[in-house]
């Protein structure tokens, strides 16, 4: 039953408005459910907003997009009669319903806390069952968080764009992230590939004459086979060509794999990488919807857990079932004696909250596929089968090891067979570098056997240096190394994106140019913001305010006195990256400088800002080789064209920008497609999309973009539309 209504009327508070949907069918008519959007208050933009001098305070303004929202909950709440604040179970949530509360000014005796991992009606009820009061604990931490990150990014950024260039930013996580990639580019830069040889040999059973089977070089004359060169290999390889093969051990045993645990939030980012080819953001937006609920048949329903998490734990009641479904599904010879436990080893892990699950593990992936996304319904069976398996016994495999001596050499094979899948049946967990998992057969040897000789296979290898980060390997590193929490995952990879520390290319994340000269900045000045151990450390004595061990304020005091003394020192003593040139500037006559951008160096007027004019490095690309340097400018007609750099290379523009942002835009010979059909003067060229859904994606548009927006998604002269509408729209980046 729905938990009492109160007469006054009560108000129940979510984060989202699918979330509030469920939770209102749950409880039924008589409650209001009303959803925050997320957070409605942070700290102010464009200043501080936090009080060095009395005790770090922070002031906190309503959110700008949320405002009405705010406004609107705070009138609900304050002409209600008890105020559920629902928001989710991390610090973040208990952030949320502390704002709510003190910008309504709400009295303790009207609010009730109520907490639940997942959306079901019975988690429901057994928390309306249960409230309590806001837990000042974590909303001390997470404030204690929130004004470290603010100090860092508004003291330190500024910082680093005055040494560096405009526009950088640092953060406390996001600078680690970077050093990360950073060291481990640097790490493969400077790795030297050594040579070495394996040598596998072909070999078959005298009688009955089959059997074929390879072995595999291990010892010369009793010591590891070690083989640093091919001349090496090819003496080896003559001297086994005329040796005799006898078999002198066979080994057999049994083998056991164990189900991987269930996802906490970085494995799922990891595993659907790996098997979705989903980025961390993409995936952590699926699995919101997933949680918040989808509609059914039945009505808006939860799908899975909480989403944010980094705990192993399954209750009781969920072991139980899964148990149930797994003997239904696959016979109880799959079932285990008792449900599966795991412990969780990850750094500063906190194990209150459940591991990622389905919320009822006999809605089968299959029975709700129909009223899923694609992307919801691939995410949901990865979750669905992982916690699935994690309570099926393990697969079973025969090992048979096998010895082979031929005169001072020894040569050994194994041979796996699956006796029994277990959880295999269900899911395997993928790997970030595919390893080959092929399971071998070997006759049946016996000892003393003597074996033919079928052939030799020498081959030459190198030894390969750490592959580059990947979103999922990032994130597990991240992990293994205790920097940030489950909810902080995911937008720190897409900060070091968006911001241009790295690009991802083949999957996989390069350092640019920006990455390593901040990085170079920090590691000198600023060491223990970028010190992994250091943030780590931090991470823990948060961990520790939310548990009450600790106050915030001294906290944040311990972190910033020391910080602050780096920043004074540094804004004397880190120098300026720039160069000063003999080369005059054409425009205004001041000297030209060398500066650093995010696409690379250049020559800049000394006279910035007054003057904007900027050239390419000498012995790069002259403006001879940039069209139109010189000319006036035919959009103003004022000022001259001059060579300019972007991201894309050297083009020619306007010297009064940015009063005049006019761009030469050549159109080559054989690259126009017609007159532009919509306004009549420019012409229809292929372009390239360079973001949003079309990214790299080619489309045909006018060429006086943006004064004309025409664009068309296929070649002038096939067909874009079939109902004789308006051509596509332009793409999502212009």
């Amino acid at each position: 039953m729905p938990p009492k209504k109160r007469a006054a009327g009560d108000l129940v508070i979510v984060e989202s408005p699918a979330k509030a949907r469920t939770i209102e069918r749950y409880l039924g008519d008589g409650y209001r459910v009303l959803a925050s959007f997320g957070h409605v208050r942070d700290l102010p933009q464009g200043s501080l907003g936090v009080d060095l001098e009395h005790d770090f305070a922070p002031r906190y303004v309503p959110l700008k997009e949320r405002r009405t929202e705010l406004e609107r909950l705070a009138r609900e709440a304050r002409a209600a009669g008890t105020v559920w604040l629902a928001t989710d179970l991390d610090r973040e949530g208990e952030s949320i319903a502390w704002h709510i509360a003190e910008y309504a000014e709400l009295p303790p005796d009207r609010l009730r806390r109520v907490t639940f991992s997942e959306i079901t009606q019975a988690a429901i009820l057994a928390a309306f069952a249960a409230p309590r009061s806001i837990n000042r604990d974590l909303v001390d931490a997470q404030q204690a968080r929130r004004v470290i990150d603010r100090l860092v990014g508004y003291k330190l950024s500024p910082l680093v764009s005055s040494k560096i260039r405009r526009g950088l930013t640092a953060g406390r996580v996001q600078s680690v992230a970077v050093r990360l990639v950073v060291d481990r580019e640097r790490e493969i830069s400077g790795f030297a590939a050594e040579e070495y040889w394996t040598v596998a040999v072909d070999l078959a059973r005298r009688s009955p004459a089959s059997g074929q089977f390879r072995a595999e070089l291990a010892r010369i004359d009793g010591e590891k086979a070690r083989i640093g060169s091919g001349d090496e290999a090819r003496a080896h390889e003559a001297a086994l060509a005329s040796a005799s093969y006898r078999v002198v051990g066979v080994a057999r045993t049994s083998e056991a794999r164990k189900a991987a645990p269930p996802f906490t939030t970085s494995t799922l980012q990891q595993e659907a990488s790996r098997k979705l080819r989903f980025g961390a953001r993409r995936t952590m937006s699926v699995a919101q919807s997933l949680y918040e609920g989808v509609r059914l048949p039945e009505g808006q329903v939860g799908l899975i857990t909480y989403m944010r998490t980094d705990s192993l734990v399954m209750s009781g009641g969920a072991m139980a079932e899964a148990r149930r479904v797994i003997g239904e599904r696959f016979g109880a010879a799959f079932v285990p004696e008792r449900p599966n436990l795991y412990r969780n080893r990850t750094r500063g892990a906190q194990e209150a909250h459940e591991a990622i699950r389905p919320s009822v593990f006999a809605r089968s992936p299959e029975s709700v596929q129909a009223h899923l996304k694609a992307d919801e319904f691939r995410l949901y069976e990865l979750i669905w089968k992982r916690a699935m398996a994690s309570q099926m016994r393990p697969a079973r495999f025969d090992v048979v090891s096998v010895e082979v001596a031929a005169d001072r050499y020894l040569l050994r094979t194994t041979a796996r067979k699956r006796v029994f899948d277990g959880f295999q049946a269900l899911y395997t967990e993928g790997r970030d570098d595919e390893e080959d998992e092929r399971l071998t057969v070997l006759p049946d040897l016996r000892p003393d056997e003597e074996l033919d000789l079928v052939g030799i296979a020498p081959e030459q290898h190198f030894t390969e240096p750490p592959p580059r980060y990947t979103e999922a390997s990032l994130i597990k590193a991240l992990e293994e190394h205790g920097i940030g929490r489950p909810s902080t995952y995911a937008p720190t990879v897409e900060t070091i994106r968006q911001r241009g520390y790295v690009e991802l290319r083949d999957r996989r994340l390069h350092p640019e140019e920006t990455a390593y000269r901040v990085t170079d900045l920090l590691v000198e000045h600023f060491p223990e913001v970028v010190d992994v151990s250091f943030t780590a450390r931090m991470e823990e004595r948060l961990d520790g305010v939310a548990r009450g061990d600790e106050a915030w304020v001294p906290v944040v005091r311990g972190f910033w006195d020391p910080f602050n003394e780096q920043l004074i020192k540094g804004r004397t003593d880190i120098p300026k990256q720039v160069e000063m040139t003999d080369i005059v500037c054409p425009v205004s006559g001041h000297l030209m400088v060398k500066r650093f951008s995010r696409n690379g160096w250049f020559l800049g007027c000394s006279g910035y800002p007054e003057c904007r004019h900027t050239m390419p490095l000498p012995g790069e690309e002259s403006e001879a080789a940039v069209a139109g340097v010189g000319e006036p400018c035919p959009e103003c007609g004022k000022g001259e064209l001059v060579a300019r750099r972007g991201r894309f290379g050297a083009f020619a523009g306007c010297n009064r920008y940015p009063d005049c942002k006019y761009i030469k835009k050549d159109r080559p010979a054989g690259e126009s497609f017609g007159t532009c059909p919509k306004c009549g003067q420019g012409s229809v060229v292929a372009k390239r999309a360079r973001g949003g859904r079309r990214g790299g994606r080619p489309f045909w548009g006018c060429d006086r973009y943006p004064a004309c927006d025409y664009t068309v998604s296929k070649r002038p002269g096939a067909t874009n539309r079939t109902d004789g509408g308006t051509p596509d729209a332009p793409p999502a980046d212009g």
